[in-house]
């Protein structure tokens, strides 16, 4: 039954005004100059023309690397950087006689950690291209020669081919809308893909391309399209249709995108247009802002460090060298005879010193590279991988619902997540559900509507009333209608009859179930009608009037049906009402109204829309609810709904004649004021309006969301709400969520005044922004006075953090000028909680940028529709609601998650997981090298820095790839320093990552300090326990080659079991790891010491023959081991009982007093360790 009377429906005359508003203003006379050169010879692909300009192919490619160019790009992502070029430039020289090893042993480990990186990139850019092959491998049935549709795939499509889309498919390029199944060339479509909402758009051919219904009628069809080149404006299109020798404009309405699908519509016939790469969707398709950690920043600067470490040792070295070679020859005699300096080289030459100081300078600069670690970047990106799996797989952040989990849309910024210092979100569809529901309503001065929503209670409790009140779940005992909440039995099951003004509560809801443009559609299986409507408010409404009695049963070409409830004789009848015109609400009419005619052969004009366009419409005679109404508005806008005014007029036939001619007039219209005509006439009519009332509808609260800001909140993290609401509405929804409390001093900055008010009215736009500027100025410095006065104050502390300001979009304008941003910024940063109201995109993401640049902290952005992607972009992170609102947010964020309520974990416990671990793993790896490369240079000296290192070739290629690594990555991807309970329980915790405990600078050169100190113990301990002593059974002492394997065997224990002692939680995969990578040190001195020894050379047996079975081998490693960690055990010890950290004191709690303990969540001013 829907199906058959949506076929009939004709909206060519009905939707007749914002289906043909030109939104090109004079564009069109651009047609054949530059930008606008496109030529398309509609059902001629092989026309020689298109040939020659060479269109591009329908073939999508959202990869990053190609076949051909895979291995040249990919090195060139990996040699930008500084370590990695630094390795391949010693990779090369290693094959010169500079180098102190083995060419292969320095090629090996850096072809491993390129390759091991380079794969990954090819896995992720797979994954892209398999998604690139569905997509250009779909189907569509394209025109053909033969005069018939053929299935083809989508790749293959050319421009001018006409295509046939059914219902549900996407378009397969960006096409000309020609006509569709309904008579009129209607069709709706679904752009979630592209602008993120979900309301169905609808779209409308030309009326001299409706007839093209078949393939007969096709076979004829010839016509030229000249338009706009490619671009990515969505919201634009210029172009002339020539067909039959005339000439007709084209808009965005006959545009069907690529990226969008076709709804409610069983096919439509389109001309392709733009293909592939051109197409709008594609032309949009940039790649989002790169974005990395302050962490990863800062290893940057560790790096460099490192780096001038190493050139500053290798100087040093290399100076010492060239005195010591100088030394060698004195009056002609040799000091080191042994060293047979009368047949040296260049690089051993004491008769030129400085020259062989030079080369000993590149020598060491190789030797002592192994203070940079080679698999630092390769390990972190693969802990990040798995962190992001943890996040993915977390099922406490799964939503059932909607089947939708946490997804972790990029691995650079899981450490991030723990160092979150200011939140920045967007309302509705982040904090609130987007899923309107009728609540209340205001009919004749009367207002209806028993229930209490969540911002009346917040209410409640604000004023000290301590009634409970009615839920906001007034249906609750009957079974829930999804968009209806509403309880009055005043007005319920037809009482309404009964009421003093039941004539204009009938007006009322037949305006409801009227004014819209919802498509009823009956379900097959429960007879239940179902309604597409535009909007989530719109389908509120129709539900609403269903609900009361007035259901929307039926549209038809020219007519809307409703089953009503009839006021004299209390029965319900079909009423037929014709449809004249719809003219459609838009963002800068703020209203929507239909022209009817009813049974009655009454000519009425039904209108809905805001109060701020509303009342100053009113008929001068027609006033006498609107002191109520409005006092009703302000009282639902105070309880967070939101809310239009509704009204109609009468019409006299000689009047609508006369308009319908200047609208037609207007429409018709081809100069540049077209768009001002038709508003003019619009307005026109949209006049002397009769008051009916008010309706409300509440976007509740997501569960959890005062629970979860709370949480957050004492974590240190601050919330500001940036939003397009009313300050009223923005203000109520901040004390249900908690961002406002009771005992917080509100400072509001507005441009309400009447000196302000009065400028507006006169017009004067110069006088009106100087005193703007002025008044917002001298708010801004109040409000800085004030808190600092509250500060100074006995209660010093709790002055500081009792301010909570609020500003609408005008004023944020002002307050966003270079000359006050500074002074706004200051005023924000020492308030707890900020609420920008009435914010446009732009706003939003000019303020994210303020934060990030003023605090120099990390913030995070979170959003669920198309005008937060500006804001989540411009944030160090960029968090997505997958709500009802599409997916544009999700696509332009780092993190999506379903609901708000799951932001608590994600930054509470997956962000200070990662923090810490990322942090410590970072720290370790610094440390381990430190203490690895330091012995190298202890040596050296050792060895009056000759160049020979200590150890073998082979044995210094695996320390960063087989010796270390593993348990380092154990470390980043499994360790806790408490659990998810506790992090969840303490949300101080979190300030480690807010204060940057973890990884300040102090704490960095501590380990790095730490390094050297174990390099300097393991080093002195190890030569002066074994040299000159007996090692073997002949009697022989410990020779070169022993005191590398002893020295190596005493760095692996150490560094593996200083790793033990760091970690907090142990699972089996990290004592797997620990001790794993020890055993296979042993395991590979065994095995590598069979080998040949033109391979193995010093390693030759040395095991077996001298170190397996040597006791003082044993003893020293145990003695080093012992001696070089208890330093650090003894500074843990101390700092955890004397300068405890968070974690150190929840996990003395925890061992003390068992898993159920408590601790206050003040303890976070008492702990002074960093």
């Amino acid at each position: 039954m829907a199906e058959r009377s949506k076929k009939r429906i004709s909206f060519s005359k009905l939707y007749s005004f914002s289906c043909f508003k030109s939104v090109s203003g004079d564009g069109h006379s651009q047609i054949g100059q530059r930008g606008f050169s496109r030529v398309v010879y509609c059902n001629d692909p092989d026309n020689p023309d298109v040939i020659r300009m060479s269109y591009r192919r329908n073939y999508v490619s959202t990869t990053k690397y190609t076949f051909f160019n895979f291995i040249p790009k990919s090195l060139f992502e990996q040699f930008r950087r500084v370590a990695n070029i630094y390795f391949l430039i010693v990779a090369c020289v290693s094959f010169s006689a500079l180098a102190p090893y083995t060419p292969v042993s320095i090629v090996a480990p850096l072809l491993f950690v390129i390759g091991a990186t380079m794969v990954k990139e090819a896995v992720e850019d797979w994954k892209r291209k398999k998604q690139d092959i569905k997509a250009n491998n779909r189907k569509v049935q394209v025109y053909s020669r033969s005069h018939t549709f053929v299935e083809t795939r989508w790749k293959k499509l050319r421009v001018s081919d006409i295509v046939k889309v059914y219902k549900d498919e996407y378009f397969p390029a960006d096409l000309l809308l020609l006509s569709s199944k309904y008579d009129d060339g209607v069709c709706y479509v679904e752009t979630m893909n592209l602008d993120g909402e979900t309301n169905l758009k609808l779209k409308h051919a030309l009326e001299e391309t409706n007839h093209l219904l078949d393939e007969k009628s096709l076979q004829k069809f010839s016509a030229t399209v000249k338009c706009e080149d490619p671009n990515e404006n969505l919201y634009r299109f210029i172009g002339n249709l020539y067909y039959e020798g005339k000439e007709y404009p084209l808009s965005l309405q006959q545009i069907l995108l690529r990226g969008s699908k076709l709804k409610n519509t069983e096919y439509i016939y389109g001309v392709v247009i733009f293909t592939g790469p051109d197409t709008k969707v594609m032309q949009n398709s940039t790649d989002p802002p790169s974005k990395r950690s302050k962490i990863e920043r800062k290893m940057d600067k560790i790096i460099y460090i490192l780096f001038s470490s190493l050139i500053l040792v290798s100087f040093i070295s290399s100076l010492f060298f060239g005195v010591e070679t100088k030394r060698d020859i004195s009056d002609g005699r040799y000091r080191r005879w042994y060293l047979l300096p009368s047949d040296s080289t260049v690089f051993y030459d004491p008769r030129n010193a400085t020259f062989a100081a030079i080369l000993h300078f590149l020598t060491a600069l190789m030797l002592y590279g192994y203070l940079i670690p080679i698999s630092l970047y390769v390990s972190i990106e693969l802990v990040k991988v798995l962190q992001s799996t943890f996040i993915n797989r977390d099922q406490e952040m799964y939503y059932e619902e909607t089947d939708r989990p946490a997804r972790a849309r990029t691995s650079n910024l899981n450490e991030e997540l723990g160092q979150v210092e200011t939140i920045l979100s967007d309302k509705t569809g982040t904090l609130t559900c987007n899923s309107m529901e009728f609540v209340k309503c205001s009919i004749a001065g009367v207002p209806y509507g028993r229930g209490m929503t969540e911002v009346e209670k917040a209410l409640a409790r604000r004023r000290g009333s301590h009634e409970s009140g009615q839920t906001s779940d007034a249906v609750e005992s009957q079974q829930r209608v999804k968009g209806f909440n509403f309880r009055d039995e005043r007005i319920m099951n037809g009482q309404w009859v009964n009421e003093t003004h039941s004539d204009i509560i009938q007006k009322f809801f037949q305006v409801l179930g009227i004014c819209n443009t919802a498509i009823p559609d009956v379900d097959e299986e429960s007879g239940e009608v179902l309604y597409e409507a535009e909007s989530p408010d719109e389908a509120a409404f129709v539900i609403a009037a269903r609900e009361l009695g007035f259901e929307l049963c039926a549209r038809t070409q020219t007519s809307i049906s409703l089953h009503e409830l009839i006021n004299e004789s209390g029965k319900k009848v079909d009423r037929v009402y014709q449809l004249l015109h719809v003219l459609e609400f838009s963002s800068s009419r703020k209203r929507m109204s239909v022209i009817i005619r009813n049974e009655e052969n009454q000519l009425l004009l039904l209108c809905k829309g805001a109060d701020s366009v509303m009342f100053e419409r009113l008929s001068q005679n027609e006033r006498q609810f609107e002191a109520e109404t409005k006092d009703h508005i302000k009282r639902y806008a105070e309880a967070g709904l939101r809310t239009l005014v509704i009204a109609y007029r009468k019409l006299c036939e000689e009047e609508y004649k006369l308009w319908g001619e200047e609208f037609s007039k207007a429409k018709a219209s081809v100069s540049a004021n077209r768009d001002a005509l038709v508003d003019a006439a619009v307005d026109k009519m949209e006049r002397d309006l009769i008051l009916l009332g008010a309706t409300a509808v509440e976007d509740r609260l997501q569960s959890g969301v005062p629970e979860c800001i709370d949480k957050l909140a004492q974590a240190g993290i601050k919330l500001w709400i940036l939003t397009g609401d009313k300050m009223e509405t923005a203000v109520n929804i901040g004390y249900a969520c908690s961002l406002l409390r009771q005992d917080m001093k509100q400072i509001v900055i507005s441009l309400d005044s009447p000196d302000i008010l009065s400028l507006e009215k006169h017009g004067d736009k110069e006088a009106l922004v100087k005193a703007s500027l002025g008044s917002i100025k001298k708010q801004i410095f109040e409000g800085i006075s004030e808190i600092k006065s509250a500060k100074e104050s006995i209660n010093t502390e709790k002055g500081s953090s009792s301010f909570a300001l609020i500003i609408d979009g005008k004023s944020l304008d002002f307050s966003l000028n270079k000359n006050l941003e500074s002074s706004f910024f200051e005023l924000a940063t020492n308030c707890a909680s900020v609420i920008c109201c009435r914010s446009s995109p732009k706003q939003k993401a000019r303020v994210t940028r303020l934060v990030k640049l003023g605090t120099g902290k990390a913030t995070l952005s979170i959003g669920d529709g198309a005008n937060d992607v500006g804001m989540l972009q411009e944030a160090d992170i960029g968090v997505g609601i997958s709500g009802a609102e599409g997916m544009q947010a999700v696509m332009a964020s780092d993190f999506a998650i379903a609901q708000f309520r799951f932001l608590e974990r994600l930054l509470l416990v997956h962000g200070h997981w990662c923090y810490r671990r990322i942090s410590m793993m970072i720290c370790y790896f610094f440390y381990k090298n430190i203490a690895f490369g330091f012995t190298l240079f202890w040596f050296e000296a050792y060895a009056s820095f000759s160049g020979q290192p200590a150890y073998n070739d082979w044995y210094m290629s695996f320390y960063n790839v087989f010796f270390t690594s593993l348990p380092v990555i154990a470390l980043g991807v499994f360790d806790q320093d408490v659990s998810a309970h506790l992090c969840l329980k303490y949300p101080f915790l979190y300030l480690e990552g807010v204060e940057d405990t973890l990884f300040s600078w102090p704490r960095i050169i501590g380990w790095m300090l730490n390094g050297v100190i174990s390099s300097l113990l393991i080093f002195f301990l190890t030569t002066n326990s074994s040299l000159n002593q007996a090692f073997r059974k002949d009697g022989q002492m410990v020779g070169y080659e022993i005191l590398g394997v002893t020295m190596y065997t005493c760095v692996v224990w150490t560094v593996n079991c200083q790793l033990a002692l760091s970690i907090n939680y142990f699972t089996w995969i990290q004592h797997f790891f620990i001790w794993g990578s020890i055993a296979f040190w042993y395991i590979f001195l065994l095995v590598y010491g069979y080998i040949s020894p033109t391979i193995s050379t010093t390693a030759y047996r040395v095991f077996v023959e001298a170190c397996a079975f040597s006791a003082l081998y044993w003893l020293v490693t145990l003695l080093v081991l012992l001696c070089v960690l208890l330093p650090y055990f003894c500074y843990r010890a101390f700092q955890s009982r004397f300068l405890p950290m968070y974690h150190d004191v929840l996990q003395r709690k925890q061992v003390e007093e068992g898993f159920e303990f408590e601790i206050s969540n003040e303890l976070h001013r008492k702990v002074h360790g960093k």
